[in-house]
Protein backbone atom coordinates (compact mmCIF):
# COMPACT_ATOMS: atom_id res chain seq x y z
CA UNK A 1 0.00 0.00 0.00
CA UNK A 2 2.76 2.45 0.94
CA UNK A 3 4.53 1.98 -2.38
CA UNK A 4 1.38 2.64 -4.42
CA UNK A 5 0.58 5.75 -2.41
CA UNK A 6 4.09 7.09 -2.84
CA UNK A 7 3.92 6.50 -6.57
CA UNK A 8 0.72 8.54 -6.89
CA UNK A 9 0.87 11.77 -4.88
CA UNK A 10 -2.67 12.71 -5.94
CA UNK A 11 -4.81 9.99 -4.40
CA UNK A 12 -7.41 10.95 -6.99
CA UNK A 13 -5.34 9.10 -9.57
CA UNK A 14 -4.63 5.84 -7.73
CA UNK A 15 -6.02 3.85 -10.67
CA UNK A 16 -4.10 5.82 -13.31
CA UNK A 17 -1.47 3.13 -13.87
CA UNK A 18 -4.03 0.42 -14.61
CA UNK A 19 -6.03 2.76 -16.83
CA UNK A 20 -2.88 3.68 -18.72
CA UNK A 21 -2.03 -0.01 -19.22
CA UNK A 22 -5.48 -0.67 -20.64
CA UNK A 23 -5.30 2.37 -22.94
CA UNK A 24 -1.69 2.98 -24.05
CA UNK A 25 -0.80 6.33 -25.53
CA UNK A 26 -1.13 6.61 -29.30
CA UNK A 27 2.04 7.13 -31.27
CA UNK A 28 2.99 10.81 -31.64
CA UNK A 29 1.78 12.40 -34.84
CA UNK A 30 4.55 13.06 -37.33
CA UNK A 31 5.17 16.72 -38.09
CA UNK A 32 3.71 17.97 -41.34
CA UNK A 33 6.06 19.02 -44.16
CA UNK A 34 7.66 22.33 -43.33
CA UNK A 35 7.05 22.05 -39.60
CA UNK A 36 10.67 21.15 -38.93
CA UNK A 37 11.56 24.85 -39.17
CA UNK A 38 9.69 26.54 -36.35
CA UNK A 39 10.44 29.91 -34.80
CA UNK A 40 11.33 29.77 -31.11
CA UNK A 41 10.82 32.79 -28.86
CA UNK A 42 12.97 34.19 -26.05
CA UNK A 43 11.91 32.72 -22.72
CA UNK A 44 10.37 35.42 -20.48
CA UNK A 45 12.41 35.94 -17.32
CA UNK A 46 9.43 35.27 -15.08
CA UNK A 47 8.03 32.24 -16.93
CA UNK A 48 9.52 29.55 -14.69
CA UNK A 49 8.51 31.40 -11.52
CA UNK A 50 4.95 31.79 -12.82
CA UNK A 51 4.64 28.06 -13.56
CA UNK A 52 6.11 27.12 -10.15
CA UNK A 53 3.72 29.49 -8.37
CA UNK A 54 0.78 27.94 -10.22
CA UNK A 55 1.92 24.43 -9.27
CA UNK A 56 2.36 25.51 -5.65
CA UNK A 57 -1.20 26.84 -5.60
CA UNK A 58 -2.48 23.57 -7.09
CA UNK A 59 -0.59 21.55 -4.48
CA UNK A 60 -1.85 23.71 -1.62
CA UNK A 61 -5.45 23.29 -2.74
CA UNK A 62 -5.17 19.50 -2.96
CA UNK A 63 -3.48 19.20 0.44
CA UNK A 64 -6.34 21.29 1.86
CA UNK A 65 -8.79 18.69 0.52
CA UNK A 66 -10.07 20.67 -2.45
CA UNK A 67 -9.49 17.83 -4.91
CA UNK A 68 -11.80 19.19 -7.62
CA UNK A 69 -9.06 21.58 -8.71
CA UNK A 70 -7.09 18.55 -9.94
CA UNK A 71 -9.76 18.06 -12.62
CA UNK A 72 -10.76 21.70 -13.10
CA UNK A 73 -7.18 22.73 -13.93
CA UNK A 74 -6.21 19.60 -15.86
CA UNK A 75 -4.84 20.18 -19.37
CA UNK A 76 -7.97 19.83 -21.56
CA UNK A 77 -6.67 17.18 -23.97
CA UNK A 78 -5.29 15.18 -21.07
CA UNK A 79 -8.58 15.49 -19.21
CA UNK A 80 -10.38 14.02 -22.22
CA UNK A 81 -7.91 11.15 -22.33
CA UNK A 82 -8.16 10.46 -18.59
CA UNK A 83 -11.96 10.52 -18.79
CA UNK A 84 -11.85 8.05 -21.67
CA UNK A 85 -9.54 5.76 -19.70
CA UNK A 86 -11.88 5.95 -16.69
CA UNK A 87 -14.92 5.14 -18.81
CA UNK A 88 -16.27 8.69 -18.98
CA UNK A 89 -16.12 11.98 -17.11
CA UNK A 90 -18.74 10.77 -14.64
CA UNK A 91 -16.46 7.91 -13.62
CA UNK A 92 -13.48 10.24 -13.36
CA UNK A 93 -15.45 12.52 -11.04
CA UNK A 94 -16.51 9.45 -9.05
CA UNK A 95 -12.83 8.61 -8.51
CA UNK A 96 -12.36 12.15 -7.27
CA UNK A 97 -15.19 11.72 -4.76
CA UNK A 98 -13.43 8.62 -3.41
CA UNK A 99 -10.19 10.49 -2.66
CA UNK A 100 -10.95 11.48 0.97
CA UNK A 101 -12.43 8.04 1.65
CA UNK A 102 -9.29 6.31 0.37
CA UNK A 103 -7.08 8.59 2.42
CA UNK A 104 -9.00 7.93 5.61
CA UNK A 105 -9.27 4.18 4.96
CA UNK A 106 -5.50 3.88 4.54
CA UNK A 107 -4.71 6.17 7.46
CA UNK A 108 -3.06 8.71 5.18
CA UNK A 109 -2.82 12.41 5.96
CA UNK A 110 -1.36 14.70 3.32
CA UNK A 111 0.94 17.08 5.16
CA UNK A 112 2.44 19.15 2.38
CA UNK A 113 3.14 19.22 -1.33
CA UNK A 114 5.23 21.82 -3.10
CA UNK A 115 7.53 22.47 -6.05
CA UNK A 116 11.15 21.67 -5.40
CA UNK A 117 13.99 22.00 -7.88
CA UNK A 118 14.58 23.82 -11.15
CA UNK A 119 11.82 23.72 -13.77
CA UNK A 120 12.43 22.58 -17.34
CA UNK A 121 10.99 24.98 -19.93
CA UNK A 122 10.00 24.01 -23.47
CA UNK A 123 8.15 25.52 -26.41
CA UNK A 124 5.57 23.18 -27.94
CA UNK A 125 2.54 22.98 -30.25
CA UNK A 126 3.87 24.38 -33.54
CA UNK A 127 1.36 26.37 -35.52
CA UNK A 128 0.96 29.32 -37.87
CA UNK A 129 0.76 32.79 -36.43
CA UNK A 130 0.78 36.29 -37.84
CA UNK A 131 3.70 38.59 -37.13
CA UNK A 132 4.67 42.05 -38.32
CA UNK A 133 7.69 41.92 -40.61
CA UNK A 134 8.73 45.21 -42.20
CA UNK A 135 5.32 46.67 -41.48
CA UNK A 136 3.45 43.80 -43.15
CA UNK A 137 1.54 40.86 -41.70
CA UNK A 138 3.46 37.65 -42.39
CA UNK A 139 2.39 34.09 -41.53
CA UNK A 140 5.21 32.22 -39.78
CA UNK A 141 5.50 28.84 -38.11
CA UNK A 142 6.01 29.24 -34.39
CA UNK A 143 5.44 27.42 -31.13
CA UNK A 144 2.10 28.37 -29.61
CA UNK A 145 2.43 27.04 -26.05
CA UNK A 146 4.85 27.00 -23.13
CA UNK A 147 5.36 23.69 -21.34
CA UNK A 148 7.12 23.69 -17.97
CA UNK A 149 8.02 20.54 -16.05
CA UNK A 150 8.05 21.33 -12.34
CA UNK A 151 9.44 18.75 -9.85
CA UNK A 152 7.39 18.31 -6.67
CA UNK A 153 7.81 16.77 -3.22
CA UNK A 154 4.83 15.51 -1.22
CA UNK A 155 4.87 14.48 2.44
CA UNK A 156 2.44 12.08 4.10
CA UNK A 157 1.68 10.80 7.54
CA UNK A 158 0.52 7.19 7.54
CA UNK A 159 -1.09 6.08 10.77
CA UNK A 160 -1.45 2.44 11.71
CA UNK A 161 -2.20 0.74 15.00
CA UNK A 162 0.05 2.26 17.63
CA UNK A 163 2.40 4.06 15.26
CA UNK A 164 2.67 6.77 12.64
CA UNK A 165 5.09 6.76 9.74
CA UNK A 166 6.27 9.80 7.83
CA UNK A 167 6.77 9.32 4.10
CA UNK A 168 7.85 11.45 1.18
CA UNK A 169 7.34 11.10 -2.56
CA UNK A 170 8.91 12.88 -5.51
CA UNK A 171 7.00 13.51 -8.71
CA UNK A 172 6.29 16.41 -11.03
CA UNK A 173 3.62 18.52 -12.64
CA UNK A 174 3.58 19.49 -16.30
CA UNK A 175 2.28 23.07 -16.56
CA UNK A 176 1.02 24.19 -19.97
CA UNK A 177 -0.10 27.63 -21.10
CA UNK A 178 -0.78 29.39 -24.39
CA UNK A 179 1.89 31.92 -25.22
CA UNK A 180 0.97 35.44 -24.25
CA UNK A 181 -0.92 34.13 -21.22
CA UNK A 182 0.04 32.72 -17.85
CA UNK A 183 -3.11 30.62 -17.58
CA UNK A 184 -1.65 27.28 -16.52
CA UNK A 185 -3.29 23.88 -16.79
CA UNK A 186 -1.65 20.68 -15.60
CA UNK A 187 -0.74 17.08 -16.28
CA UNK A 188 0.18 15.12 -13.17
CA UNK A 189 3.48 13.30 -13.59
CA UNK A 190 2.32 10.27 -11.62
CA UNK A 191 -0.31 9.51 -14.27
CA UNK A 192 1.61 10.30 -17.48
CA UNK A 193 4.50 8.50 -19.14
CA UNK A 194 7.03 10.08 -21.47
CA UNK A 195 5.15 8.39 -24.33
CA UNK A 196 1.94 10.07 -23.15
CA UNK A 197 3.60 13.48 -23.21
CA UNK A 198 5.14 12.90 -26.62
CA UNK A 199 1.76 11.88 -28.01
CA UNK A 200 0.43 15.29 -26.97
CA UNK A 201 3.54 17.34 -27.73
CA UNK A 202 5.59 15.71 -30.49
CA UNK A 203 8.15 18.55 -30.53
CA UNK A 204 9.55 17.72 -27.08
CA UNK A 205 13.30 16.98 -27.23
CA UNK A 206 14.26 13.42 -28.12
CA UNK A 207 16.62 13.30 -25.12
CA UNK A 208 14.08 14.61 -22.59
CA UNK A 209 14.59 13.23 -19.09
CA UNK A 210 11.59 13.42 -16.76
CA UNK A 211 12.06 13.95 -13.00
CA UNK A 212 12.16 10.70 -11.07
CA UNK A 213 9.03 9.43 -9.38
CA UNK A 214 9.65 7.61 -6.12
CA UNK A 215 9.87 8.01 -2.37
CA UNK A 216 10.03 6.20 0.90
CA UNK A 217 9.69 6.45 4.65
CA UNK A 218 11.47 9.36 6.30
CA UNK A 219 10.85 8.50 9.94
CA UNK A 220 8.24 7.32 12.38
CA UNK A 221 6.80 8.03 15.79
CA UNK A 222 4.92 6.11 18.45
CA UNK A 223 1.52 7.30 19.54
Amino acid sequence: MLRSLLATPWILLVTAASLRAQNPAPAPAAPAPGENVVKADPVPADLGASAKAAVEKLCTEVVAGRYQIAIDRMYPQWKERMAKRAGGMENLNAQLAQAPILLQKNGVTLLSSKPEGAPQIFQVAPGKRIEKVGGSDVAVMGYTKWLVIVPTVTRFKISKTGASTMAESTSFQVAVSDKGKYDWTFIDGSSATLADLRSLFFSLPVDLQLPKIGGGEIGGERK
